[in-house]
């Protein structure tokens, strides 16, 4: 099993990322995936899930702003982030939700909101 994270950059407050996970071997489809938030200093939170047949839930901090969806056929889960502030810096990741074992975080990917 491997998720692959990518999209994340550096950006200026108020700006927007669109983020990606990639995951293969396993049954992607018939897992809630979501997006995990991990704060310089602070532990990994989630942000945003989104269920197998695409009911969505956000984390107060990021409603209104970020969007997830997914793409069953291509085994990728997105995260539109939008009206981007400092406080979204941190480390990104995918994993299912809730995260199970066997399912590793991988790497993530690195946002950071900075003027």
């Amino acid at each position: 099993v491997q998720l692959q994270a990518s999209g994340g950059g550096l950006v200026q407050p108020g700006g927007s990322l669109r983020l990606s996970c990639a995951a293969s071997g396993m049954i992607f489809s018939i897992y809630p995936m979501g997006w995990y938030h991990q704060a310089p200093g602070k532990q990994r939170e989630l942000a945003a899930t989104i269920t197998r047949d695409g009911s969505v839930v956000y984390a107060d901090s990021v409603k209104g702003r970020f969007t997830i969806s997914r793409d069953n056929a291509k085994n990728t889960v997105y995260l539109q982030m939008n009206s981007l502030k400092p406080e979204d810096t941190g480390v990104y990741y995918c994993n299912t939700v809730p995260a199970r074992v066997g399912v590793p975080w991988g790497r993530g990917t690195q946002v950071t909101v900075s003027s």
